[in-house]
């Protein structure tokens, strides 16, 4: 048996829907949701209904000894506090890498000497084009203290590269983001693969 270590192509696009109407339902300046009414291949029409939020960064921090900068968040939304990577919205017109530099800094008081950047992701991609950059900085120093929003509770802890693999193994990174950050750090960052 051969094994073919060749990536496969994407498949081919398939062509879009045509769009008979957009209509805004909601916006804020957190989220937006819109009702478009497209066309199927078919010609059928349907409801597709687009969840509008800005696109987002992940950062997986790691220390000059090796270990991991994970943040223990309260999450509103469904009422736990677990173990994340730095992450957050980009700002209008704010460069991905500029960015998660900010959010590290901002939640976890860390800062790099460098930065990789990972694959991103579209976390939501069923309902929307909210798209996630990633990166894993690298030789990170404690620099300061939190800049944390009024909304954001969390603490700050580090861990060895043995325990993350656990908890990312185990299932136990319920975050998305987190998770699929960490996953292709380990695989991909040269210091780390």
């Amino acid at each position: 048996m051969s094994h073919d270590t060749r990536l496969p192509d994407d498949p081919a696009p398939f062509p879009p829907f045509g769009v008979n109407k957009r209509e805004q339902v909601y916006d804020s300046p957190w989220c937006g949701l819109r009702r478009d009414e497209v066309v199927l291949p078919n010609g059928d029409p349907q409801e597709y209904h687009v969840f509008e939020i800005s696109n987002a960064v992940a950062v997986v921090p790691i220390t000059r000894e090796g270990e991991f900068v994970l943040v223990g968040q309260y999450r509103y939304t469904h009422g736990a506090t677990q173990w994340e990577v730095p992450a957050g919205r980009l700002e209008d017109g704010e460069a991905p890498q500029t960015g998660a530099l900010r959010e590290l800094r901002e939640e976890t008081g860390y800062a790099p000497d460098r930065m990789v950047e990972l694959p991103g992701f579209y976390p939501t991609g069923g309902i929307s084009a909210h798209y996630a950059h990633a990166y894993c900085a690298l030789d990170c120093d404690l620099v300061g203290e939190l800049q944390l929003e009024a909304s954001e509770q969390l603490i700050v802890r580090t861990f060895p590269r043995t325990q993350v693999e656990g908890l990312l193994d185990a299932g136990r990174f319920a975050d998305g983001f987190t998770a699929l950050s960490i996953a292709y750090a380990l695989r991909i960052v040269p210091e780390l693969a």
